[in-house]
């Protein structure tokens, strides 16, 4: 039996939530390091300074995803209890942020926004697979991409048109200007609008109607004996890679971000050892082992996108860390975060994040869904990923602002197929009862990628160009090239989009 097919508003409802939560990831990505800088923090110190947004990503999602598949709150559901508690916390989070007047109180509020927002979004991605017909994911995911790219356009141009209202968009060193922090509270209150607007008009499946429409929920034992067969060397080739990563920082005297990386190495080999352990003893009823052995057995199809996941969100962390700085400094002639120029700048990277989201969201609707059943979504995506590379190598060229919106235009195209593409791949290919903790582990190759440039872009700056940003979008272009490559080793499922 299949599930009933969903009409238009159906498809609207059960992802209008996530235009809100993309008003807040926008008004993050595009002005976090514009608040970093105005409360005093160097221009090499900014990624060690978002780390803080990819780590709990890493380790909320997983965990989300996990506790989501296996909890039932009644009339509530399973995912949009988490839908509305993230909700709340985000707004809240969006609220305080800008009344930030020392660094590690901005940097504080970033860690609990982004974990706010994941505890909302995660569940999002899943949720899609749930409520839908095979049939109707690529459609699904499409608009879902769509109400992300508007929420984004709304949070990236808010600034800037409270500043053509009259909004003081300068402020003193050490103060955050008027339309930053009116534009934190003004997302605040709308995140939570239009998740509250999923939760009231959706209705999620019951276990018993999941297990009708999608058949016996897959073995979670199976999982957990799988893990107790490995081998407990593994995790510690983990281990002592990371120990290595450590040692080398010591030796060559990189950043000390990089230490975040050694550490997290280590650390996930010592949770492989905990999870084989407890699997090994027959303790099958805990979380550590489950998410362990479920990122350990990955479908082979989830492993190749994975790669292509990793290369495309390297590149966008890219973009979001260092936009602002090389179009302040290249195109509007100042890397003075105090001067008039480079808060023109700063509000100029908001129209242009505007632009590829909002490019994004046409392209969804549009372009996306046509392309995919003409030419299959694994060709799609490579040619929105190759479309996005040449829109970073463009930024090596262009010295006239106006002329980067056409840089943004292939940025936007390459954003839809990342936000829609492999999560309708993926959904058509994985069990009913593992949707939420496939698609948070799936994320995991967002989080990865954005740690390791927090971690070793900030010293290859330091190292090699200290004082030319610009050649951070050649590093952005070249691993969307890898993304694109990369998609040559996935193989579509036969399903029709």
């Amino acid at each position: 039996m299949e599930k009933p097919r969903q009409g238009f508003w159906g498809l609207w409802n059960i992802s209008f939530g996530f235009f809100g939560i993309q008003i807040g990831f926008a008004l993050q990505n595009g002005n976090m390091s514009r608040i970093f800088q105005a409360l005093g923090t160097s221009l090499d110190d900014l990624p060690a300074l978002w780390i803080a947004a990819p780590l709990t990503g890493l380790l909320v999602q997983p965990l989300i995803g996990h506790f989501s598949d296996r909890t039932w709150f009644g009339k509530f559901g399973r995912r949009r209890p988490y839908f509305l508690a993230g909700a709340i916390l985000s707004a809240l989070s969006l609220i305080l942020m800008p009344l930030a007047e020392i660094l590690l109180f901005a940097a504080i509020m970033l860690w609990v926004l982004d974990a706010s927002l994941n505890i909302s979004m995660e569940p999002f991605r899943a949720f899609v697979g749930d409520m839908l017909r095979k049939d109707q994911h690529t459609a699904g995911y499409a608009i879902q991409t769509a109400f992300i790219g508007a929420g984004a356009v709304v949070g990236s141009a808010f600034p800037y048109f409270l500043d053509a209202w009259g909004v003081s968009n300068l402020a003193p060193v050490g103060q955050i200007p008027d339309t930053v922090r009116y534009s934190f509270w003004f997302g605040g209150i709308a995140l939570f609008a239009a998740v509250l607007w999923t939760v009231l008009t959706t209705q999620e499946y019951s276990p018993a109607e999941m297990e009708m429409f999608d058949g016996p929920p897959a073995d979670n034992g199976a999982t957990i004996r799988a893990l107790a067969a490995r081998s407990m060397s593994g995790a510690v080739v983990w281990i002592i890679g990371g120990a290595l990563v450590v040692a080398l920082v010591e030796i060559t005297g990189l950043e000390k971000e990089v230490y975040l990386l050694g550490a997290l190495l280590v650390a996930y080999g010592v949770a492989s050892l905990l999870a084989i352990a407890l699997a090994q003893s027959g303790r099958s009823n805990n979380v550590l082992a489950h998410i362990v052995g479920d990122f350990s057995g990955m479908p082979d199809i989830m492993k190749k996108l994975a790669v292509a996941q990793f290369f495309s969100w390297s590149a966008l962390f890219i973009m979001w860390i260092y936009t602002t700085p090389v179009v302040a400094q290249y195109m509007f002639g100042s890397a003075d975060p105090a001067s008039k120029a480079y808060g023109d700048g700063g509000n100029w990277v908001g129209t242009l994040f505007a632009i590829y989201n909002g490019v994004a969201a046409l392209a969804a609707l549009v372009i996306l869904p046509k392309m995919a059943e003409k030419f299959g979504k694994v060709h799609t995506h490579m040619a929105c990923l190759l479309t996005g590379a040449a829109g970073y190598a463009s930024f090596l060229f262009i010295r006239d602002p106006n002329l980067l919106i056409f840089s943004e235009i292939g940025v936007g195209i390459a954003w839809a197929s990342i936000l829609a593409m492999p999560y309708a791949i993926l959904a058509s290919s994985l069990p009913a009862n593992k949707m939420g903790i496939y698609m948070g582990l799936f994320n995991v190759f967002i989080v990865i990628p954005q740690l390791l440039v927090a971690t070793v872009m900030g010293s290859i700056l330091k190292a090699f160009f200290p004082t030319e940003p610009i050649w951070t979008m050649a590093f952005a272009a070249i691993v969307m090239l890898c993304a694109a490559l990369a998609m040559l080793r996935v193989k579509e499922a036969g399903a029709s989009a």
